[in-house]
């Protein structure tokens, strides 16, 4: 293992000495490897994490599902709703076809069937009508 040293460079103008406060100076400390090497630096003063701020219980994602669960629901039960009002509207629909039918055949059956009122047309009278060999005679 080869150890080199360093030389120092000494400066061509020494500067003047300027005395320093105690505190300003931060302590080297040095520490030794489970390999048996010697590292000395400077000790840095740990930088504090900032503080985390309060985590939901529940995630994001969960919430979301939730919220899509329970819209669905809510169409579900739409849908529901809407079915069943097509269902009455085409009972409705088909009631009110009858009651028109019913309404127009009693119409029908009253112009056909009534003693009173004014016929046009030709009126034939028949008074003796003979059938020989299903052939009309008049």
């Amino acid at each position: 293992m080869d150890v080199h040293h360093p030389t120092p460079i000494m400066p061509a103008l020494t500067a003047p000495l300027v005395p320093v406060r105690s505190g300003d100076i931060p302590a080297v400390a040095s520490v030794v490897l489970p390999d048996g090497r010697v590292v000395t630096g400077y000790a840095i003063t740990p930088v504090q994490p900032e503080l985390v701020t309060h985590k939901p219980s529940v995630s994001r994602a969960a919430v979301n599902i939730a919220l899509g669960g329970i819209g669905f629901g809510a169409v579900c039960g739409g849908l529901f709703l809407l079915t069943a009002f097509i269902t009455a509207l085409t009972a409705l629909i088909t009631q009110l076809i009858t009651l028109a039918a019913v309404i127009f055949g009693g119409w029908v059956a009253v112009q056909v069937f009534s003693a009173s009122g004014h016929r046009s047309g030709t009126t034939v009278n028949i008074r003796k009508a003979v059938f020989k060999r299903n052939h009309f005679h008049g």
